[in-house]
């Protein structure tokens, strides 16, 4: 599924995990600690986000929508369209807890806070 802006139609999951993300003020805010996928629909679910916390206590991961990232070049990282606050206030649960119930209550929530037409629909 490309970006938002067009950036990509095809990259491995593999490739995306460990990659910095960054808010609107070009901030580091996290890395990539996954992708969730829906594997009967063939779709991507969402990204899981993992920022704050100490050598990985106390870090948080947020579920982002996957059109949400635009890979900047500029930064050899994504940069998503949300405010440091906004994502400090968002939805946000243990990568275990994101996945419970196949992971559609985390998705909805997700698209939902973030205000990103659902891609379901």
């Amino acid at each position: 599924m490309p970006t938002q802006t067009g950036h990509t139609t095809a990259i491995r999951a593999s490739r995306t995990i460990g990659t910095s993300v960054y808010n609107t003020q070009g901030e580091k805010i996290g890395k990539i600690e996954d992708v969730v996928l829906n594997k009967t629909d063939n779709s991507i679910m969402f990204a899981v986000v993992g920022f704050g916390g100490f050598l990985g206590i106390g870090e948080k991961y947020h579920p982002v929508p996957w059109s949400s990232l635009n890979f900047s070049k500029d930064r050899d990282g994504y940069v998503v369209p949300f405010t440091k606050e906004q994502l400090q206030a968002a939805p946000a649960d243990g990568i275990q807890e994101l996945t419970r119930n196949d992971g559609q209550a985390t998705r909805d929530a997700t698209y939902k806070y973030y205000n990103v037409k659902p891609y379901w629909m």
